[in-house]
């Protein structure tokens, strides 16, 4: 289990062991981004140690310790701290294409966490995980890290696990078709057919306006976001679409599963 935005936007996803050094490529069981909790299966992988989740509730004062891979480096590192309060609301700042998020629920805790230890385990002095780390402070002179209380997130979890696919539930990759949009333009018109994609084994090319995905009226980037997000990878779809010069046609993709999100 990690976060959500750790994989946001990946098409291959690799997990390093440290304990072993052994790398497995991950399958994205499915996601959460509303929750920011994502499920991932390790191909091949056997005889791993599950880690130990604390039975009661965190309480202010608490000793803690976050586990992650603190600025990326590869390593895992520790930060020790204390809880410092229970039921927090944040909202995230952005992280490159990522898009800022708002979470409830969270403990907060006054470690030294930092960029890339997202995902990772905050521990109580006993070394049972009490929650994920989603977020840290920045730009400030206290130090707070946030994390998801380890209930909260294996219930999400379990969901992902048993295919309960909801509309804040992505099961596996999402669909995708292949495009990029116009910022320019307030409908859904190609700026760029991605290579390699369903789109382009398709007649669509840049400058062209979608209008229609099976039927149903697309009027704006969103609109055409939310009927691919209908479908899964391998579903056939209709495209209506203009050309430059205003003619209308239509085309068949094939989707593909695309970027985690």
């Amino acid at each position: 289990m990690t976060n959500n935005h750790v994989i946001d936007g990946a098409t291959a996803v690799e997990v390093t062991v440290q304990s072993t050094g052994r790398s497995y490529t991950a399958d994205v069981v499915g996601t959460n981004a509303t929750k920011d909790v994502a499920v991932l299966q390790l191909q091949g992988a056997s005889g791993l140690t599950p880690a130990d989740l604390a039975t009661g509730s965190a309480a202010v004062g608490d000793d803690v310790t976050a586990v992650g891979n603190a600025n990326g480096t590869g390593s895992l590192s520790a930060a020790t701290g204390t809880v410092s309060a229970l039921d927090q609301t944040i909202t995230t700042s952005s992280e490159g294409d990522t898009a800022s998020e708002t979470l409830h629920g969270l403990i907060e805790v006054d470690a030294d966490v930092v960029s890339g230890d997202s995902g990772g385990a905050v521990e109580n002095a006993d070394g049972d995980v009490i929650g994920v780390t989603t977020a840290a402070s920045s730009g400030t002179s206290e130090v707070a890290g946030y994390a998801i209380p380890i209930g909260s997130a294996m219930s999400i979890a379990r969901q992902i696990v048993a295919g309960d696919d909801t509309a804040e539930i992505t099961i596996g990759l999402p669909a995708f078709l292949g495009v990029s949009l116009s910022p320019d333009s307030d409908e859904a018109t190609i700026e760029q057919v991605l290579s390699g994609t369903a789109a382009a084994k398709t007649d669509l090319a840049a400058g062209d306006t979608i209008t229609a995905v099976d039927g149903t009226s697309i009027g704006s980037a969103s609109d055409l976001s939310a009927a691919i997000a209908k479908h899964a990878p391998g579903d056939r779809v209709v495209i209506g679409y203009t050309d430059a010069s205003g003619a209308a046609h239509t085309t068949t993709a094939t989707l593909t599963a695309g970027p985690a999100d």
